[in-house]
């Protein structure tokens, strides 16, 4: 099939490239290079450059490629920059995926599958609910969630309006390599390539707040086997298992073989305490288990900014 990779030279979106290619499919990506690099992709993978936010740019590109499918990636992904900034945030993550869904009316809509988020838009949920299954109401704290989780009834009302076939895939906290260790969003990384470098690894509170991490890896697999199952469904991608800053911290020291210099400063508002994602229909939906354990999920990450 020929599918369309918006921010498939980022982070999940090289992955999931990769995986694509390996079956056989013939794959463009939609990147405007804020974070992907085109060194992520294949040299024979067509990268068309701009932002979502262009409307016309985005229908051109759909009108090139023709796909069959698109896997909608991009996105604003930062809970703390979308608290600074929350116009910012709306006019990325809902004016850029409705100019997808509207291109895709125009050009014989392909079915799109959509990463939202499972670590920010159920809120904080009561803990004797964890891991939450996607029956749980959504209630984000932050711009983020409320953005993400918006697009998913902007999907649905065009699949009942027009017909458009989706799947909604909600991610828990993803890690793995290429992952950016600029920006504010990924502990994982962020402390990686800071221990690497000699540098303070900040905890944001008493490091007891937990967090679903899954392997960008185990992730790529969801993405790719939603392209043809599940349509109309909204699917958590996690492990079901809670596991605190702390840890990521201890589980690092250990794949790094030492200490490192760590600090705790004070909270930020907006991030959940407690998350953790129900898998069970993504097992009965897509065929799908998370396979890669955290710890070796870590020693990979720690290995592939090592090189």
């Amino acid at each position: 099939m020929k599918a369309l990779v918006t921010g498939g030279a980022g982070f999940i979106g090289s992955h999931v490239v990769e995986l694509l290619q390996a079956a056989g499919h013939q794959v463009a990506v939609l990147d405007n290079l804020s974070n992907g690099k085109r060194a992520n992709l294949a040299p024979d993978v067509p990268l068309h450059v701009g932002c979502l936010t262009d409307a016309e740019f985005v229908d051109a590109t759909f009108a090139a490629v023709q796909p069959e499918v698109v896997i909608h990636l991009a996105a604003q992904v930062s809970v703390i920059e979308s608290m600074k900034d929350p116009f910012d945030d709306m006019r990325r993550n809902i004016g850029g995926s409705l100019n997808v869904i509207l291109a895709a009316r125009r050009h014989g809509q392909p079915k799109i599958v959509y990463s939202s988020t499972g670590g920010a838009a159920y809120g904080d949920p009561d803990p004797s609910l964890l891991p939450v299954p996607e029956t749980c109401p959504a209630r984000p704290l932050a711009p983020y969630g409320i953005t993400k989780h918006t697009v998913e009834h902007y999907l649905d009302a065009e699949a009942v309006n027009h017909g458009q076939r989706y799947t909604v895939l909600r991610f828990s906290n993803v890690y793995g390599p290429r992952q950016d260790p600029h920006g504010e969003a990924g502990v994982v990384a962020i402390f990686t390539v800071r221990i690497l470098e000699g540098g303070v690894c900040k905890i944001f509170g008493d490091g007891e707040q937990t967090r679903d991490f899954v392997y960008v890896g185990d992730v790529a697999r969801a993405v790719v086997a939603a392209t043809t199952r599940a349509d109309g469904e909204i699917i958590n991608i996690g492990t079901a298992v809670e596991t605190t800053v702390n840890e990521v911290a201890a589980a690092l020291e250990a794949a790094w073989g030492r200490p490192y210099h760590l600090v705790h400063e004070p909270a930020r508002t907006g991030e959940v305490k407690r998350i953790a994602l129900a898998v069970a229909k993504a097992r009965e939906l897509l065929d799908w288990t998370p396979q890669v354990a955290f710890r070796e999920g870590i020693r990979r990450t720690l290995d592939s900014y090592r090189s």
